[in-house]
């Protein structure tokens, strides 16, 4: 029936809903529903197209930045391939994110189970807590390797960053002395800035080269933080050190699986932005 409509509507496209539902009324002996008609005159005649959202991106990414996300995702994955997962476990990446006193839950952790015939629950719109701290993490295959956590109206600046990076290298010492640890970080100014580079040099820390504008192939910014920030979701906390507690014991209550899983899911990532020519990696 679905055919003879289309045939209908394609050779006549001046059909009206009623003299289509008439037809086949008094002219077939198909089954045939108001709403089936309906539906049949409604659907676009291209099957094959569809209405899609846009995602939201980062950055606009120029054919040269594409170009060199390729290269370093070859690159990595060129040593991934030589040294497996050695090579893996030598990573300790680390970032910042702002971590809110109060930050409400998504409208997926928000659903209730109701009866079928009782309304939906009312969620009013409500904004992030303007209360924050700024936490510093380094981790690896392993665990988290050093936390700091910097009070609202201070920045991280180039000397700042060092040292951490000292702080790093000491804990380092102490809980990784048995393998040698290469650095991982983006590209923000007090990340690559002269004084911090010639810091990693007096401390001994290599670096992994790492794209510009590439939070999609940074663990912290795919794996990490989105966890962590799930978790507190809904939870209200009076005072800075309430949120210091709170990140702290997520951290201790996650094993070594969790961890090696968030390192390993970036191989995944480096195949895929040389898949797509290097666009954006999506979930």
């Amino acid at each position: 029936m679905m055919e003879t409509f289309s045939l209908l509507t394609r050779r006549n496209l001046a059909f009206s809903f009623s003299s289509v539902f008439t037809y086949f009324v008094e002219f077939t002996v198909l089954p045939c529903s108001k709403n089936c008609v309906n539906h049949t005159l409604t659907v676009p005649k291209d099957r094959e197209k569809q209405k899609v959202s846009a995602r939201w991106v980062p950055r606009m990414l120029t054919p040269q930045i594409k170009l060199q996300r390729v290269q370093i995702c070859r690159e990595l994955l060129a040593k991934f391939d030589e040294d497996g997962e050695d090579f893996l476990r030598q990573i300790v990446t680390g970032d910042e994110s702002w971590v809110h006193h109060y930050d409400h839950a998504s409208k997926q952790q928000s659903k209730e189970y109701r009866h079928k015939t009782s309304p939906s629950p009312k969620k009013f719109k409500v904004f992030s807590s303007a209360r924050k701290v700024l936490l510093t993490i380094f981790w690896d295959s392993e665990g988290v390797v050093h936390t700091e956590f910097l009070e609202q109206g201070n920045t991280v600046n180039s000397t700042k960053y060092v040292n951490t990076l000292e702080k790093l290298k000491a804990r380092l010492r102490r809980v990784r002395s048995e393998k040698v640890s290469i650095i991982h970080h983006d590209n923000a100014r007090p990340h690559t800035s002269l004084e911090t580079r010639t810091a990693l040099d007096r401390l001994g820390l290599r670096t992994l080269p790492h794209p510009p504008y590439s939070p999609d192939l940074a663990p912290s910014d795919f794996f990490l933080f989105p966890k962590l920030k799930d978790y507190l979701k809904g939870n209200r906390y009076e005072t800075d050190e309430d949120v210091k507690n709170a990140v702290l014991s997520w951290c201790r209550d996650k094993t070594a699986d969790f961890f090696a899983d968030g390192i390993q899911q970036v191989v995944r990532r480096w195949q895929l932005c040389i898949e797509r020519d290097g666009d954006y990696v999506e979930k």
